[in-house]
C-alpha cells in the first residue's frame, strides 16, 4: 500500500517539476526571444553545409541508384565494392558539369548585356535630352515658366545630392560588401556541402535503417509503419513534381529560345535561362522572370519588348493548358485553390524557397490530415461519409482519367 502512495507522490512530483520546466521555459523563451533567435540562426548557420549536402544528395540519390544497378549488371562480379564509388563519383560529376554548364550559358550572356547597357546608356541620355529639348522648344510657354524656378530646381537637386544620395550610394556599399561576404561564405558551405553530399550517399541506405529503428523505438509498430509509408508517400510527392517541373521547365527554356532567336533578340540566351529557372515556381513563376526580361528589352527597343511580351503570354497558356499538365499531370492531387493556398503561404514565410517547395510539402501535410480524419472516421465506424466523399470527388467514368488518390488505411480494432 505503501509502495502505491509513494509511487502515485513521486508522479505527481514528476509532473509538477515538469509543468514547472514548461513554464520556466516559455518564460525564457519569450524575455529572451532575441537570444534564441540568435542562438537559433547561429546554429542553422554553421548547419548550412549539412543542409546544401543533404539536398545535393536527395537530388543525386535516383541517378546514384541507376547507375550503381546499372554497373552492377555490366559487371561480372555484382558485388564489387567498387561500384558504389564509382556510382557516387559518377554523380558528383553530373552535378559538377550541369553547374559548368550553366555558368558556361549565364555569365557570358550576363556579361554582355551590362556591356550593351552600359555602353547605349549615353546614347539613350542623349535621346532623351534631345526629346526633351524638342518638346520645350515646340512650347515656349513652357520654357519660359522653368526658367522662372531654373535656380529653385538647381537648388532642390543640390540639396538631394549632399542630403539623401550621397548616404544612399554609402549604404549601398556597405550593403554590397556584406552580400559579397555572405555570398563567399555561401560558396564555401557549398563546397563542403557537396563533399558532405558524398557521405550522404554512401551512407543512405544505412541512415534509413537508423531512422527505422528510431521510429521503432519511439513509436508503437502500427504508428511506426504508418509514419514510414508518409515518408515514402512525401519523397514520391516531392521527386515526382521536381523532376516533372524540371523537365517542364527545360522545356519552356528552350521554346523561349527557339522564339526569342527568330525574333532576333540578342540577349536570347539570358532570357531564355531566366524564363526557364523562374518558371520552376508554379503560377507565379513565369512573370517573376518575365517582368525583369521585359524592362531589358524595354532599355534597348521598346518595339521586341512587346513582342516579348505577348510571345510570353502565349507560351505560358501552352505550357499552363498543354505542357504542364501532359508532365505532371495530378501529381500532387491538389485543387488549384489549394497550390495557390500554399504558394502564398510558404511564399510568404521563405521566400521564393517557400513557393517553389509549398506546392508539394501542402501536398504532404493535406494527406496527413485526410489520413487522420478518415482514420478517425473509420475506427468510428462511420464509413458511409467517407464513400459518399470518395465517390462524389475522386472517381471518375474512365479509369484512364481517373485521378490519383490514394486510399487512407483501415483503422485496426
Amino acid at each position: 500500500m505503501k509502495n502505491r502512495e509513494n509511487e502515485k507522490y513521486f508522479k505527481l512530483g514528476l509532473t509538477c517539476v515538469a509543468v514547472i520546466a514548461a513554464g520556466l521555459a516559455v518564460f525564457f523563451f519569450i524575455y529572451r526571444f532575441n537570444a534564441v533567435r540568435g542562438a537559433w540562426r547561429f546554429i542553422l548557420r554553421s548547419l548550412r553545409p549539412f543542409f546544401y549536402g543533404g539536398a545535393m544528395a536527395y537530388l543525386l540519390a535516383p541517378f546514384c541508384t541507376r547507375t550503381e544497378k546499372l554497373l552492377k549488371k555490366l559487371s561480372k562480379k555484382g558485388s564489387g565494392k567498387w561500384i558504389p564509388v564509382v556510382s557516387i563519383l559518377l554523380s558528383l560529376l553530373l552535378l559538377v558539369a550541369v553547374v559548368w554548364l550553366l555558368f558556361q550559358l549565364i555569365l557570358p550572356q550576363v556579361w554582355r548585356s551590362v556591356e550593351g547597357l552600359v555602353i547605349s546608356f549615353p546614347e539613350k541620355s542623349r535621346e532623351v535630352e534631345e526629346w526633351l529639348r524638342r518638346m520645350l522648344n515646340s512650347r515656349p510657354e513652357a520654357l519660359s515658366a522653368m526658367e522662372g524656378y531654373y535656380d529653385q530646381i538647381i537648388e532642390r537637386v543640390q540639396k538631394w545630392l549632399d542630403t539623401e544620395l550621397l548616404p544612399m550610394v554609402q549604404s549601398w556599399a556597405i550593403s554590397v560588401g556584406s552580400h559579397l561576404f555572405e555570398l563567399l561564405a555561401v560558396v564555401k558551405d557549398l563546397l563542403i556541402g557537396v563533399l558532405i553530399s558524398a557521405y550522404f550517399l554512401a551512407s543512405r541506405r544505412r541512415l534509413g535503417a537508423q531512422a527505422k529503428l528510431i521510429f521503432h523505438s519511439l513509436a508503437p509498430c502500427d504508428w511506426a509503419d504508418r509514419i514510414q509509408e508518409e515518408i515514402r508517400f512525401a519523397d514520391k510527392m516531392f521527386n515526382g513534381f521536381f523532376r516533372g517541373k524540371l523537365l517542364d521547365s527545360l522545356i519552356i527554356g528552350v521554346l523561349c529560345l527557339i522564339g526569342t532567336s527568330i525574333m532576333g533578340i540578342s540577349s536570347a540566351m539570358l532570357i531564355s535561362l531566366i524564363i526557364g529557372i523562374t518558371n520552376i515556381i508554379p503560377v507565379f513563376g513565369p512573370f517573376i522572370g518575365a517582368v525583369p526580361c521585359a524592362l531589358l528589352l524595354l532599355l534597348e527597343n521598346p518595339l521586341q519588348c512587346l513582342y516579348f511580351v505577348i510571345f510570353i503570354v502565349i507560351l505560358q497558356q501552352v505550357d499552363g493548358n498543354f505542357i504542364g499538365p501532359m508532365i505532371l499531370g495530378d501529381s500532387t492531387g491538389l485543387s488549384g485553390f489549394w497550390v495557390m493556398f500554399a504558394i502564398l503561404l510558404f511564399g510568404g514565410l521563405w521566400g521564393i524557397l517557400g513557393m517553389i517547395v509549398g506546392v508539394p510539402l501542402f501536398a504532404v501535410i493535406y494527406d496527413i490530415i485526410r489520413q487522420v480524419v478518415f482514420y478517425r472516421l473509420r475506427d468510428r465506424g462511420d464509413t458511409a461519409v467517407i464513400d459518399e466523399y470518395v465517390a462524389a470527388f475522386h472517381s471518375a467514368p474512365d479509369e484512364k482519367s481517373k485521378p490519383k488518390f490514394r486510399p487512407p488505411r483501415k483503422a485496426k480494432k
